[in-house]
């Protein structure tokens, strides 16, 4: 057995009540945002992998390693 579109409606009715349209439209950009700098993160290690090195917008390349942390910025 699956869900009917009934079932799915009062369920939806049953979030907009609890949580607000407004929370759940925050919630669906911060979602949205979050997808969107996880397939960047994706695609820029997917170009890192091909060179080798690392570039930041400008073209500028990126090479180095971390050999302390700042404390200052934990």
């Amino acid at each position: 057995m699956g869900i009917s579109i009934w079932q799915l409606v009062i369920i939806l009715l049953i979030v907009l009540l609890l949580f607000g349209a407004k929370r759940l439209r925050n919630v669906g950009s911060d979602l949205g945002g979050a997808i969107k700098g996880f397939k960047q993160a994706m695609n820029e290690g997917e170009e890192e992998g091909k060179n080798g090195k690392l570039e930041d917008k400008e073209g500028r390349v990126i090479d180095g390693e971390v050999t302390e942390r700042d404390k200052d910025r934990v």
